[in-house]
């Protein structure tokens, strides 16, 4: 997928300024179709949906505040739950000591390529550059090592809510893979490994919910290859969700159990009950701002965004629709008393009663924006005093009473998520296939499939598969083995190697 540098961003942008006067009269409409040109629909869907603005620094995007209340909603409900785990919001500088970041060398070597350095003040040239984190890891755990001394220290847990900085690499998306974004990230201490185990599959629990009760997008839990993991974990636990238009998986947000390595190299020891002295086994998880595009790639349409009902900032959008035998403060108290009953009973409804523009053309940038439910209310409507409902996940048009607005706006907001994911589900699985053997697997990837397959669990093996299948579009790589194991007969073999297989796991092109 193309992304878009500084000067493409000032010709969309200049271009967007050339249309505004036409698609007043025309409606709006997207250039591109999503089964054609998927990358093109994504990049404009982005923008004519008012989710980001492109910045004049390439892989640096503006959230605008259509993206941001998505953002916070997730956040106020994970923040919720991690506090009810005893876990505490900290914030640690952005800056990292180049002796602390290279003191854990197999984690850095993760990172090494996407660091991005501070290297002068104004003209004068820094005596030590310093870092910008890419994941705070080595900002975060010198100070662990001060602050934990006893058994009564632990556990230790805490996250944060903040930006980070990784800068190398090609094709900038928005949301998906850009150099600055906004995440959380929680790093835990416990004094032993099965309290350690027992959190990182808590965390990841809440990392399935919002995918797929607040995204209404389906995902897969499971574990990472060792090829895979986290740089100098001990494993990785993730949600992995798929988008079928492109056949590409995309890891949503993992959770990893960090064993003791990094307890080692920044000495974060403990006294035991037994008075004896112990190192601390250590968590460290987070999701991103890129569940908000992995979204927008599922359920968005060739005319825009389609947002769920839980994320969306406005779940319902009321629109006057004027006719010339009847008064415009009618229409418009009509719509201001159906706002005010929605509010009332927490649904997020606003009124568009801007004089400029058409009906259709407010219907059409509503449908753009992704606005889960639109309310019409013409003459006529007011006549027999009842609305008109048009869903934005199937265009079903329904009447409803006034004297049951509510009642029903609010069963058709849980239909709608409901439908969202069920939908988002069934193209999910309608895309994965199962393989056996090394023909069936290269024919299933040609068809951008997600392939399950017996794995004899080999890191030589996986790098040998990634080499085989390298092309323009990508090589195939391990996606997570699931924890829902299919059965597995005896005497199965791996589909690469011939060896005996010990797992079933997800392979695929991704992101």
């Amino acid at each position: 997928m193309a992304g878009k540098d500084g000067k493409d961003a000032k010709s969309s942008s200049s271009n967007k300024g050339n249309k505004k006067e036409v698609k007043k009269e025309t409606g709006l409409g997207l250039s591109y179709k999503k089964d054609d040109n998927f990358g093109e629909w994504y990049s404009e869907v982005v923008v004519n949906g008012e989710m980001i603005e492109y910045y004049d620094i390439s892989g640096c995007y503006i959230l605008r505040p259509w993206a941001m209340s998505i953002w916070e909603v997730m956040q106020v409900f994970f923040d919720a739950e991690i506090k009810k785990m005893k876990i505490k919001n900290s914030y640690f500088p952005l800056f990292v000591s180049p002796t602390v970041l290279q003191k854990e060398k197999d984690h850095i070597e993760g990172f090494a390529p996407e660091v991005a350095w501070v290297t002068k003040s104004g003209e004068s040239d820094l005596e030590v550059p310093i870092a910008i984190r890419p994941t705070s890891e080595t900002v975060m755990y010198p100070y662990f090592s001060k602050w934990i001394r006893g058994h009564r220290d632990l556990p230790l847990k805490l996250n944060q809510w903040c930006n980070v900085v990784r800068w190398e690499f090609s094709n900038p998306t928005p949301f998906i893979r850009s150099r600055e974004f906004l995440w959380q990230e929680g790093h835990t201490a416990f004094a032993t490994k099965p309290e350690a185990d027992a959190e990182v599959l808590d965390i990841l629990e809440l990392y399935r919910r919002i995918y797929e009760e607040f995204l209404a997008v389906p995902v897969i839990k499971g574990k990472k290859s060792e090829h895979e993991k986290f740089a100098g974990g001990l494993y990785t636990t993730t949600v992995e969700a798929f988008i079928p238009n492109t056949g590409r998986g995309i890891q949503g947000a993992t959770s990893h159990c960090l064993g003791q390595n990094f307890a080692k190299m920044f000495e974060i020891n403990f006294e035991n009950e037994k008075g004896e002295k112990a190192m601390v086994w250590q968590n460290s998880w987070a999701y991103t701002t890129r569940t908000i595009g992995v979204m927008i790639m599922v359920h968005g349409d060739d005319r825009g965004l389609v947002l769920p009902p839980k994320v969306a900032s406005v779940q319902v959008i009321v629109v006057p629709v004027p006719y010339k035998t009847v008064a415009m403060e009618k229409l418009f108290a009509a719509c201001a008393a159906a706002v005010e009953s929605l509010n009332e009973a927490g649904i997020r409804a606003e009124s568009d009663l801007r004089d400029n523009y058409s009906p259709g053309w407010k219907y059409s940038q509503w449908e753009m924006k992704g606005v889960p439910l639109r309310l019409e209310i013409g003459p006529k409507d007011l006549e027999k005093e009842q609305v008109r409902a048009v869903r934005r996940d199937n265009s079903e048009k329904v009447d409803i009473k006034m004297d049951k607005l509510v009642t029903e706006v609010k069963e058709m907001l849980d239909n709608i998520q409901q439908n969202l994911f069920d939908t988002a589900k069934t193209k999910r699985d309608a895309c994965i296939q199962v393989v056996k053997t090394w023909d069936q697997f290269i024919e299933a990837l040609n068809q951008k499939k997600m392939i399950l397959a017996p794995w004899c669990d080999e890191k030589e093996v996986e790098k040998d598969v990634k080499a085989r299948t390298k092309g323009e579009m990508g090589a195939a790589k391990t996606l997570c083995s699931p924890f829902e194991q299919p059965d597995m007969p005896e005497g199965t073999i791996c589909f690469a190697s011939g060896k005996p297989a010990t797992k079933w796991t997800y392979w695929g092109r991704s992101y």
